[in-house]
């Protein structure tokens, strides 16, 4: 038991220290969490039987006459862990599968129907299902979904009914839904109904109660995603990483985001709806990541004397841009060396996010939390050394300077990415490869990459076994790397321990 209390502390310490704010905030523009509807679903799991493995979730869904999918609208995962499951069970001379979604109202059938003969494209039907008006959460992913039932499924069918905003009358939401279902089964009597429906809905007394009444002789199979007891309660288990958990006889749970994942992505929803559909605000965000590494390394950012630290950390902040385009990021590096450009360009196309030491300012495109909370640890790297890139010339260090700088801020960007989101850390146990310092684009960059993300999953995993206190990697983070050949040193000397 001890054990595990302190891998669950280390995994989550912070993660929880990051939610602080972002739940603060949401409470604050969404105060219905408090209603009993919502409260119901947040009471009813609070713990789980044990952990499920690939093969045994797999053989939970396969012998389900109906999947109910519990969906955080705000979390793009959500949606697409759906897609992929409707891919996973439509086999061929298997039983047929049937999407039900709350995101489309029954009468808009007839206008999901004309978009599943192809009389309509993409377009018409975002407009006349009203998806941005009475909807408005990521169309993208769940675009993806409706596509994969087209490909895979026997048809596609809306579940819901207004009024959406009244939680009086939520109930009442749930019977019709069950009513639907009732209805689907007569018309597709062979078929895996997969339900999409949001997650307060699946309480027990809520929606899985209304269709057992409905269909008292289907065996229906609740999949939750992402809730937070359980996944506090598995970041204590004694294994790298938890993907589902079977809570009960007919319910299980499956992992594929974080907490801290899923509530910034609400929040961001949040700040853009206050915003009329403006640009979306990502500084706070990334600001949040940087705070919560700074707590998590006990750096004080409003610190004068410097020990240890630069002075007032929070003076060196970076700026947050949104940044359209890899064009539009390489006109603002266009100065930079080539071999500094090509690793800056690349970050930015694979990740949609870069830190730029250079100009301390982080380009986003789009919002990814794992990179992000990189983007936050890259940056708090420079700060604690000053940010000696900042406006500085680059050609003057030599190529094992430039490498062994990068592949530092690589493991110590990966250490941070891991902090913040624990599911990123899989790889344990491998072999050191040898490896020349290079100027060369591509190597450099593979290179870089490979070495750095190896030690910073090895710092990870000494710091979940107990050997790296979080002092001890402050220590690492504030260490000069200036001087000709120290970087070299030092990455001898870490991935020597």
């Amino acid at each position: 038991m001890t054990r595990k209390k302190e891998l669950r502390t280390r995994r989550s310490a912070a993660q929880l220290q990051a939610l602080t704010a972002v739940q603060r905030e949401i409470r604050h523009h969404d105060p219905s969490g408090q209603r009993k509807y919502l409260k119901e679903f947040s009471e009813a799991f609070r713990s789980y039987q044990s952990i499920l493995a690939a093969d045994q979730l797999k053989e939970e869904i396969h012998s389900a006459d109906i999947v109910l999918v519990g969906d955080y609208h705000a979390l793009a995962v959500s949606q697409r862990f759906v897609a992929s499951l409707i891919e996973e069970r439509a086999q061929p001379g298997d039983r047929p599968v049937v999407l039900g979604v709350e995101t489309i109202f029954s009468r808009d059938q007839h206008i999901l129907d004309e978009w599943w003969r192809h009389q309509i494209e993409e377009p018409e039907l975002r407009r006349r299902i009203r998806f941005d008006l009475d909807w408005g959460y990521d169309w993208a992913a769940f675009y993806e979904l409706l596509l994969s039932a087209r490909e895979h499924g026997d048809g596609v069918y809306g579940l819901d009914c207004m009024p959406r905003e009244s939680l009086r009358k939520i109930g009442a939401r749930d019977r019709h839904a069950a009513a639907k279902l009732a209805d689907l089964r007569q018309r597709h009597p062979m078929a895996t109904l997969v339900v999409l429906f949001g997650e307060s809905h699946l309480a027990p007394g809520h929606l899985p109660l209304a269709l057992r009444e409905a269909l008292p002789n289907e065996r229906i199979l609740t999949i939750l995603q992402n809730v937070d007891p359980l996944y506090w309660r598995a970041a204590g288990e004694d294994c790298e990483q938890v993907d589902a958990v079977k809570v009960s006889d007919d319910v299980v749970c499956v992992f594929n985001s974080t907490p801290l994942e899923k509530y910034e992505s609400y929040r961001l929803h949040l700040t853009r709806w206050s915003r009329d559909g403006d640009e979306l605000d990502l500084a706070p965000t990334i600001y949040n990541l940087i705070d919560s590494l700074m707590r998590f390394l006990e750096i004080d950012p409003h610190s004068s004397h410097g020990e240890g630290q630069p002075k007032f950390l929070v003076d060196l902040l970076p700026e947050i841009r949104c940044v359209e385009s890899s064009a539009g990021l390489s006109r603002i590096v266009a100065d930079q060396p080539t071999v500094e450009r090509q690793v800056l360009l690349h970050d930015f196309e694979e990740r949609g996010s870069v830190y730029v030491p250079q100009s301390n300012a982080v380009y986003v495109r789009e919002f990814h939390m794992v990179y992000a909370a990189e983007d936050a640890a890259r940056f708090l790297h420079h700060a604690c050394r000053g940010l000696p890139a900042k406006g500085a010339s680059q050609t003057k260090r030599t190529s094992a300077d430039r490498f062994f700088g990068r592949v530092i801020e690589n493991a110590l960007g990966y250490f941070g990415s891991c902090v913040l989101y624990p599911p990123r850390a899989l790889s344990k146990g491998a072999d050191w490869p040898v490896m020349s310092p290079s100027d060369d684009g591509e190597n450099f960059v593979a290179s870089t990459e490979l070495l750095g993300y190896m030690l910073g999953n090895a710092l990870y995993d000494a710091y979940l076994q107990g050997r790296l206190t979080p002092q001890g990697v402050r220590r690492i983070f504030v260490s000069s790397l200036e001087e000709p050949g120290a970087a070299a040193r030092f990455y001898r000397e870490l991935s020597g321990r």
